[in-house]
């Protein structure tokens, strides 16, 4: 996102165009190609399969491009000047600054893949590497017409135990590029 959103390149525009498109497609449209990836590496049945897929995410490439984008020119050219190379100043200057965008792409990242059913549920075959949402869903089709509510409740709720520490421990980012943004000159 960086080298997109802060620098000039042949091709920058359609590589843009190419992200801004393929958030229209949903992650429903994806699933097959994503599984026919996943049974050429072998992959199938393993930690990376729920790892990669939610690695590679337009969506969080687009809102860091356009966060980076707020980022001052004036800021990078002064580092630019004092002797900075491209990976100290984005390390130093760039990086601090995205706190806020990336405790949010973390959060949004963390929910869409601790929530996801489906891409789990088509690649993975054995029990022990299943997810809480199809545990909760295999525990609620296990005797559809005698099913205990109170453990489906119980599951639910040690699902969203994870999902609460995890916006908590990266709330205080997101309040404090809040703030900075309303600070004024």
């Amino acid at each position: 996102a960086y080298p997109l959103a802060k620098h000039s390149f042949v091709g920058k525009n359609l590589f843009s165009n190419i992200v801004k498109w393929s958030l229209l497609f949903t992650s429903a449209a994806m699933l097959i190609p994503q599984y026919i990836v996943m049974s050429r590496f072998g992959m199938i049945n393993t930690y990376w399969a729920y790892i990669l897929p939610s690695v590679q995410s337009a969506l969080g490439l687009y809102l860091m491009m356009n966060f980076m984008g707020q980022i001052p020119e004036a800021m990078l050219e002064a580092a630019r000047i004092d002797g900075s190379g491209e990976f100290r100043t984005f390390n130093t200057i760039v990086l601090p600054m995205l706190k806020p965008a990336l405790a949010v792409q973390a959060i949004f990242s963390f929910v869409a893949s601790w929530n996801n059913y489906f891409l789990p549920s088509l690649i993975i075959d054995t029990s022990t590497k299943k997810t809480m949402p199809i545990m909760i869903a295999q525990l609620r089709s296990a005797d559809f017409l005698k099913f205990d509510m109170g453990q489906v409740y119980m599951f639910i709720f040690i699902a969203i135990i994870p999902v609460i520490i995890v916006y908590f421990c990266l709330s205080k980012f997101i309040i404090a590029g809040v703030s900075l943004g309303g600070v004024k000159e």
